[in-house]
């Protein structure tokens, strides 16, 4: 592919070795992201009822929802509120105050 698009160009058997090189090293890129995609599916198999529902979620893709699930899981018991789930994830903006000096905030970059 690669080679095929320098054809006619002046290069030197070591820049052709050194491309060749670099193509095989793309292929084998290519193959073992498709053997990951593969086992992803295997491993959400399961999940694909939660993953269709936060889907709904404007926003959310499928990439969006497998992370979610596989951050915060299936079992909701752990968070006695959604106000404890929005705060374990940094999503909650904090009210930092002392003396009547208002400091900064920001949502935390809580797992980044």
């Amino acid at each position: 592919m690669i080679l095929d698009s320098i054809n006619g160009t002046d290069l030197t058997p070591v820049q052709k070795s050194r491309i060749e090189l670099v193509n095989d090293h793309i292929t084998q890129l290519s193959s073992n992201i498709q053997r990951l995609d593969k086992l992803i599916d295997l491993m959400i198999e399961p999940y694909e009822d939660y993953i269709s529902f936060l889907c709904q979620i404007p926003g959310v893709s499928i990439n969006s929802a497998i992370t979610i699930l596989s951050e915060i899981g299936v079992d909701m018991n752990q968070f006695t509120s959604t106000r404890r789930l929005t705060s374990w994830a940094g999503l909650t903006p904090s009210s930092n105050q002392s003396t009547g000096k208002k400091k900064s905030v920001r949502i935390s970059r809580a797992g980044v």
